[in-house]
C-alpha cells in the first residue's frame, strides 16, 4: 500500500521513478533495516518507477540482507557502483524524468548523477520530503510499535533512577541508562543521552560530562531509545533530594504548560498553534525569554521528523501524527526545566502514550 501511494505521487508529478538514498525512507519502503555508517557509505538505494516491479541496489555485503527484508523489491548488486548500475538500468526502464532526494544526497553526488543523465538524455528532478510527509502519519501498526518504544523506555528510567546517588557523574548515569536499554532488548538509543545537573541542564542539548550530580539540583535527563526499528524520546527533569523553591516553581510552570498545550493538541490545529498554547503560559510566568526552542516535533523511524510544533509550522496536524510536547525553562548559570512526554494526533484531543506520571510532579 505504501509503494502504491508514492507511484501514484510520483505519477501525479509525471516523474518517471525516484531514487531513494535517506536511510529511514529507505527502510519504511522497503522493510530492509540495514543502516548507513555515514552519508558517504550506503548499504543501498531504492528506484522506484511510477509504474512496475521496484528495486533495491546495493553490495555484495548486504545481498543476503536484503533478499531477506526487502521482499517486494527486485535486488540488484553494483560491483562497480550505483553510477555505472544506473547507466545501464535507466535507459531499458525507459526513465526519461528521474526524481533524487535532493535534501539528503551530497553536492557531489548530486553533480555526478545530473551528468551521467544528460549523458543519457534524462531530465533530473530535486525533490524534498515527499516520503517524509507520507511517514508523518503513522498507521495502527506504527503507533502500536512506538507505544511499546515508549514504555520500553520509561521501564529504563523506572530501573536506573532509585539506582542515581548524589555524586556520580552525569556520564556514569547516561552509560547505565543506555546499558539498561541493551539489555531489556533495545536496538540502541535513539539519540545520545542526556543528563545534565545544575548549570548544565541550561543548555537543552547538554553533554554528559564528568561533573558529580549534586544533592537537591535540577537534573534534567533526556533518553530515548529504538524498538522495533521505531524511536521513543522523554526528558524528566528530577531532584536528589529537596527541591528548593525556585525549582519547584520552575517545575510547576513547564508542567502547566505542557498540560496546556496537551490539552490544545487534536487534529486540525496548526503546529504553530500548539507551540502558542505552552508558549503563553511560560510567558505569563515571566519566563518567555527562557523558552528558546519549538514545543515539540514528531517521532518515528527517526527521532527527529515531521510535523515540527515551533512558532513558524502554519501546517495543520494530522490523525495519526506521533510528537512530542516537550516545554523547557533554561537559566543561564542555574540550570535547565525541560517535561517531555509524547503523544499520538487524534480527531478529537492528543492521547499521551507515556503512562509513567510519577515524576512529573513536585
Amino acid at each position: 500500500m505504501t509503494l502504491q501511494k508514492l507511484q501514484r505521487a510520483l505519477q501525479r508529478k509525471k516523474i518517471d521513478a525516484l531514487l531513494i538514498s535517506q536511510p529511514d525512507n529507505r527502510r519504511y519502503l522497503s522493510g530492509y533495516t540495514a543502516t548507513d555508517s555515514s552519508i558517504t557509505e550506503s548499504s543501498g538505494f531504492l528506484l522506484i518507477p511510477a509504474r512496475g516491479s521496484s528495486f533495491l541496489f546495493t553490495d555484495s555485503r548486504f545481498e543476503l540482507h536484503a533478499a531477506s527484508e526487502a521482499k517486494d523489491f527486485e535486488i540488484v548488486l553494483y560491483p562497480k557502483g550505483l553510477l555505472a548500475l544506473l547507466q545501464k538500468i535507466l535507459p531499458k526502464l525507459k526513465i526519461s524524468r528521474l526524481g533524487f532526494e535532493s535534501h539528503y544526497t551530497l553536492h557531489s553526488t548530486a553533480e555526478k548523477l545530473s551528468s551521467l543523465c544528460n549523458k543519457l538524455d534524462i531530465e533530473v528532478i530535486p525533490l524534498v520530503g515527499l516520503v517524509e510527509k507520507m511517514r508523518a502519519r503513522k498507521t495502527q501498526e506504527e503507533i502500536d510499535k512506538i507505544e511499546k518504544s515508549v514504555l520500553l523506555n520509561e521501564t529504563v528510567f523506572q530501573e536506573i533512577f532509585p539506582l542515581i546517588q548524589p555524586g556520580m557523574t552525569e556520564r556514569a548515569v547516561a552509560s547505565r541508562l543506555e546499558n539498561c536499554m541493551l539489555e531489556k532488548g533495545a536496538e540502541r538509543p535513539s539519540f545520545e543521552t542526556i543528563v545534565a545537573g545544575g548549570p548544565n541542564g541550561a543548555s537543552p542539548h547538554a553533554v554528559p560530562g564528568n561533573r558529580p550530580l549534586q544533592k537537591g539540583e535540577p537534573i534534567v535527563i533526556d533518553m530515548g531509545l529504538i524498538l522495533d526499528g521505531y524511536c521513543s524520546d522523554m526528558t524528566r527533569t528530577v531532584v536528589l533530594g529537596t527541591p528548593d523553591a525556585r525549582t519547584v516553581k520552575l517545575f510547576r510552570l513547564v508542567r502547566k504548560a505542557q498540560l496546556a498545550a496537551t490539552s490544545a493538541i487534536r487534529a486540525g490545529i496548526t503546529g504553530r498553534e500548539a507551540d502558542k498554547a505552552a508558549r503563553d503560559i511560560i510567558n505569563s510566568g515571566g519566563f518567555g525569554k527562557n523558552f528558546g526552542h519549538g514545543l515539540g516535533h514528531g517521532v518515528g523511524l527517526a527521532v527527529h521528523e515531521g510535523p515540527a510544533l515551533n512558532k513558524r509550522n502554519k501546517k495543520k496536524l494530522q490523525t495519526g501524527m506521533i510528537i512530542t510536547v516537550e516545554p523547557g525553562i533554561y537559566l543561564p548559570d542555574w540550570g535547565g526545566i525541560r517535561l517531555e512526554n509524547m503523544g499520538v494526533v487524534e480527531e478529537k484531543g492528543c492521547r499521551i502514550l507515556n503512562r509513567d506520571t510519577t515524576f512529573l510532579d513536585l
